[in-house]
């Protein structure tokens, strides 16, 4: 399977869900513009989460999708959390993301555990630093630069 972008989020507030927008600029070492979460002084200034992920939420009986669990790419055919941290991916017709982070610690005030009493972010959300900015668009492919 070719991984690829499903959808691009963002949100103006800190600890809320996001919204799906058409498309995206990322700045180099700030973040999707527009974001909340986007900031020059951070390694962790995009997030990913894997449609997978949000699959296995949907099994369990939530009514979840794309930005509700607050990650500004969700992508698909990828599997995030294997990834070594500085592992460089390319995405749109130039955008560069470095691994940064794998997982975080979940503050209880997020909207989705709230919501659910669950959230995947700690342990299978993946943040990245911006390398190279750029247009990103649901339905860019996404490759692992070697």
């Amino acid at each position: 399977m070719l991984a690829k972008v499903m959808a691009v989020c963002r949100s103006e507030e800190k600890g809320t869900r996001k919204e799906i927008v058409s498309e995206g600029i990322l700045r180099e070492d700030y973040g999707l513009i527009g974001d909340a979460h986007a900031d020059c002084c951070t390694h962790r200034q995009v997030s990913l989460l894997a449609i997978e992920s949000i699959n296995k939420m949907r099994r369990l009986g939530f009514e979840v999708g794309s930005g509700d669990f607050a990650e500004n790419l969700t992508t698909e055919g990828i599997d995030l959390v294997s990834l070594p941290i500085g592992t460089e991916i390319s995405t749109g017709d130039k955008v560069i993301l470095e691994i940064s982070q794998i997982g975080k610690k979940c503050h209880s005030g997020c909207a989705i555990f709230r919501q659910t009493g669950k959230c995947i972010m700690p342990k299978e959300g993946v943040f990245a630093k911006v390398i190279r900015g750029g247009v990103i668009r649901s339905g860019d492919t996404i490759s692992i630069k070697h």
